[in-house]
């Protein structure tokens, strides 16, 4: 079938692509690819891929070129679906025959749920849905395809037995062709990576069993399965060729460092080909290892320190000691290698102390740029079933974002409060930047380069709109 494959514009600046575990408008405007958008896209010859958020594509464009298509499939999500569903039906109003499907985890852990919610929804692909679609646009019939729930001649959904996870990585194709076929690369920023990026899956699924994360819980799995060192190298030779304007590239592997060996290995050959390059990383890589990531290209490592708190990290199954954390992150500055640290506020277990805990954990193990998030619970995380089996979550009014694509506070403890947790991230960013030495260092790398001077200095008007908007969503509250 002729197969358009779409994120559909929602919120002004909203990311909801690959790499957003927070699908939500950011403190500094920036877009993921979509990359688990494009590999089915890779698989369905003829295809097409529009990725609207970044291309600032409105609605209308879209619903334009409806009766180009036989089937549509949209990347959905928790924040968007409503939205996701309102384009369907614009298209589906120009196209009657159109077959529309979803895809997501919020849809690979309540299909029944979303299908009830969108009658005007024909299928959901569930769980690792990339050979799931391509069947779907290769026209075999639904009744016979695994992973799948749809809605049969009688209009009753029917849920299909589970597709088996995928081994071979290898077999599927370069998400990065969609890209050069589809997307324009410079659309695509993210405020720590070098411009123009390039990110990409070496492999799916991640080991540790942190309880907010998303991806893990609902699409990847708790193994990590790779892709072919040979194929991941070839597929940045084919970028280097095609992309010669590429400046970094992105390893969006939920955790990078799992396999280290592997890691190691990868480094060597990138090394080779003289590409700067960054990666997701736990904060427990030994030093040894870091010393051959970093004289192999190594640039960033964006790491999940989450909270400076013990109990916290216990509490969240990360699987972590502060201790190892913070040597590690010794390690790093000692080897010159960037961090891009995460911090999550409102887990459990969070009190007014422990908010000022991780905020001078933070300020004391100073990575170079910092990202405050609220704790998600998404559906189908241990957190969104623990949240609700202990009242810190109303299910009637679980919205993660606000009607302009705001992260919101979700959970509320007894001792602590919607709008504390939520003030709580504006006084973190406050107190880790407006620091004489981090203002200093931002103002130094500013000096010695005009295209740093530019970008940060619209980055700062970026997130004094930021802190400007959430104080609208405050209020509203």
């Amino acid at each position: 079938m002729r197969t358009l494959f779409l994120q559909a514009p929602t919120f002004d600046g909203f990311d909801g692509g690959a790499g957003s575990r927070y699908q939500a408008k950011r403190e500094i405007k920036s877009f993921w690819y979509p990359t688990w958008l494009a590999q089915p896209a890779a698989l369905v010859p003829n295809s097409k891929l529009i990725d609207a958020p970044p291309h600032n594509t409105k609605l209308s464009e879209i619903v334009a070129q409806a009766n180009d298509f036989d089937l549509v499939v949209l990347h959905t999500s928790v924040p968007s679906f409503k939205s996701d569903v309102k384009t369907i039906e614009a298209l589906k109003a120009a196209n009657p025959k159109l077959i529309a499907g979803l895809i997501g985890a919020k849809v690979a852990v309540d299909a029944a749920g979303s299908m009830a919610q969108a009658p005007v929804v024909d299928f959901c692909a569930r769980n690792e849905f990339d050979f799931t679609v391509k069947e779907v646009a290769d026209g075999v019939p639904m009744s016979e395809i695994k992973g799948l729930s749809y809605r049969n001649a009688d209009g009753v959904v029917v849920h299909n037995e589970d597709r088996e996870i995928m081994t071979d990585m290898d077999q599927l194709p370069f998400v990065t062709s969609v890209y050069k076929r589809d997307l324009e690369m410079e659309k695509y920023f993210i405020g720590y990576l070098k411009h123009p990026y390039i990110s990409f899956y070496s492999g799916r699924g991640c080991k540790s069993r942190c309880t907010f994360c998303l991806w893990p819980q609902t699409v990847g799995g708790h193994t990590y399965r790779t892709r072919s060192v040979a194929h991941v190298i070839e597929e940045i030779k084919y970028c280097l060729k095609e992309f010669p304007q590429t400046k970094e590239f992105f390893f969006d592997d939920d955790t990078f460092t799992d396999n280290l060996p592997r890691a190691e290995e990868i480094a060597r050959e990138l090394g080779k080909l003289g590409v700067t390059w960054s990666c997701n990383a736990k904060a427990n890589v030994p030093r040894e290892t870091l010393k051959v990531l970093k004289e192999n290209g190594l640039r960033l490592l964006l790491v999940g320190y989450e909270s400076g708190n013990q109990q916290i990290l216990n509490n969240i199954k990360k699987g972590m000691r502060v201790e190892v954390a913070e040597r590690f992150t010794k390690d790093c500055h000692d080897l010159g290698i960037a961090i891009h640290g995460t911090f999550i506020v409102g887990l459990p277990g969070e009190t007014r102390e422990t908010i000022q805990e991780t905020i001078a954990f933070a300020k004391r193990i100073n990575p170079h740029t910092i990202q405050c998030s609220l704790a998600a619970p998404y559906p189908g995380t241990f957190l969104y079933k623990q949240a609700v089996e202990n009242g810190w979550l109303d299910v009637e009014n679980a919205e993660l974002v606000d009607e302009n694509g705001v992260q919101i506070a979700p959970l509320h403890y007894p001792h602590l409060s919607h709008a504390e947790i939520f003030a709580a991230v504006e006084e973190f960013y406050k107190k880790f930047y407006f620091r004489v030495p981090k203002i200093a260092s931002i103002v130094n790398e500013m000096v010695r380069s005009p295209d740093m001077m530019k970008r940060r200095l619209r980055e700062g008007v970026e997130f004094w709109h930021f802190l400007r908007d959430r104080q609208g969503t405050s209020k509203a509250a």
